[in-house]
């Protein structure tokens, strides 16, 4: 059973700062120059288990700006002021000096058994206040506070949501490629907090999220590895609910953008079709009806209107989109070699995919009408991305060669930031 958090509350301070002319970051293409951002050690009053909670927050703070390619941290040892004067008087033309344009300061104080953090996010050029935070909660929930002053550091300065405070549920891989065994397990999106969920004890493959990040769906393969079923579980109870005696063997599932339902690929017969299943009697419905061709991993867009999906009707497996009402769908990748693993953006503006061509696997993105195509990443093995719960990054399996590790890297849009995702051992198929 996963713990759940601590509840959090917020209250936002004052806001001061004109629109007109607000720093903001706007990100167009790959070589943007990161934004100089000074954040000094946030201060706990001189109480030495609150100094050293501040220096975490500090650190995961850092830590996650400085990740998402977006900004570059002033080095601490340059700093001219401390949390508490940055709090109460910053000195701008000071850190004008060292080339930073926002400036973050913050301040611990005890709540009872609890803590307060409060902090403020400062324009270093036009000497004004962005934003501010007060955050409380209990000692052992500090990384999450640290996560959601980011969060509100990263929306404030881009206009996109954070995404710092999320997790990530991937398939934990360990032992000899002939006996490796595979385990759900659960993570902060930076690799904190790793929880396993699942023993090992039999193989599984593609979780995925519901919409409302408490339950996942996912394929257990069964004690003798050749019977994949479709299995949900809750992370609120922590157990896991079979769907055992239906037809066919399930693949690929994914929840409804409402979480009423999902849709996924069954094979039975010679042929792969797409179905949906309503989550509540559990009633299958076809979406295609093919009994030559391969239709699996089906992904809806984020309004629900729209599936994409892999079909090898053409003769290799290609991208389609069509009304998740009816209808044939339309092909829209034509790039040489086979397309898979397509995953709307929640933002509704592309479709990530895997490609691969000529012994190379791709990361890539397209518009929902096959145009704009753009390679992110290419490797040995690259495969199942994932995005961000804002549309910003992509998250999927990576292996830069074949005597080397599985594992789970990050790339943003524009294929300028990528970074490896801190696990212990082996993994992949991560969902954010």
């Amino acid at each position: 059973m996963i713990k759940k958090f601590a509840s959090t509350f917020l209250i936002f301070l004052s806001l001061t700062f004109a629109a007109s002319a607000e720093l903001r970051i706007n990100v167009t293409e790959g070589t943007f120059k990161p934004v100089p951002i000074a954040i000094t050690p946030f201060d706990g009053s001189r109480d030495p288990e609150l100094a050293k909670v501040g220096q975490d927050i500090t650190e995961v703070i850092m830590n996650d700006l400085e990740s998402c390619g977006l900004f570059h941290i002033v080095d601490p040892q340059a700093h001219i002021q401390s949390a508490q004067d940055v709090m109460t008087a910053p000195r701008f033309a000071d850190w004008k000096i060292l080339n930073a344009e926002a400036l973050v300061g913050g301040l611990l104080k005890r709540n009872g058994n609890a803590f307060q953090v409060d902090f403020r996010l400062f324009d270093v050029f036009t000497e004004s206040q962005l934003t501010g935070l007060s955050l409380g909660s209990d000692a052992s929930n500090w990384r999450r506070v640290a996560h959601k002053i980011a969060d509100e550091i990263y929306e404030r300065m881009t206009g996109d949501k954070g995404y710092f405070d999320t997790r990530v549920v991937y398939i934990a891989e360990s032992g000899p490629e002939m006996d490796r065994k595979y385990r759900l397990a659960i993570m902060d999106y930076d690799g904190a907090n790793h929880q396993f969920i699942s023993s090992g004890n039999t193989r599984v493959l593609t979780p995925r999220f519901s919409p409302d990040r408490t339950k996942i769906a996912y394929i257990n393969f069964g004690a003798d590895d050749r019977s994949p079923t479709l299995h949900i579980h809750n992370l609120e109870t922590g157990q896991s609910e079979s769907i055992a005696s239906l037809e066919g063997q399930r693949m690929s599932p994914r929840f409804s953008p409402r979480g009423d339902h999902l849709i996924l690929a069954s094979a039975k017969g010679g042929a792969t079709t797409l179905y949906k299943m309503d989550l509540g009697s559990k009633r299958m419905e076809k979406l295609t009806a093919s009994s030559s061709s391969i239709d699996i991993a089906p992904c809806y867009s984020p309004d629900g209107t729209k599936i994409c999906y892999i079909s090898d009707r053409g003769g290799k497996p290609q991208i389609y989109v069509r009304d998740a009402a009816g209808g044939e769908g339309t092909r829209i990748s034509f790039s040489p070699g086979y397309h898979d693993n397509p995953i709307w953006s929640p933002r509704g503006d592309l479709i990530a995919f895997t490609r691969h061509y000529k012994g190379t696997f791709y990361i890539g993105v397209m518009r929902p009408d096959g145009s704009g195509e753009r390679m992110l990443d290419s490797g040995y093995l690259l495969e199942g991305p994932t995005w961000s719960p804002n549309g910003r990054e992509i998250m999927y399996t990576c292996q830069s060669s074949r005597e080397s590790n599985v594992g789970i890297c990050r790339v943003d849009i524009v294929g300028f930031n990528k970074r490896k995702v801190p696990i212990p051992g082996q993994g992949s198929y991560p969902t954010w």
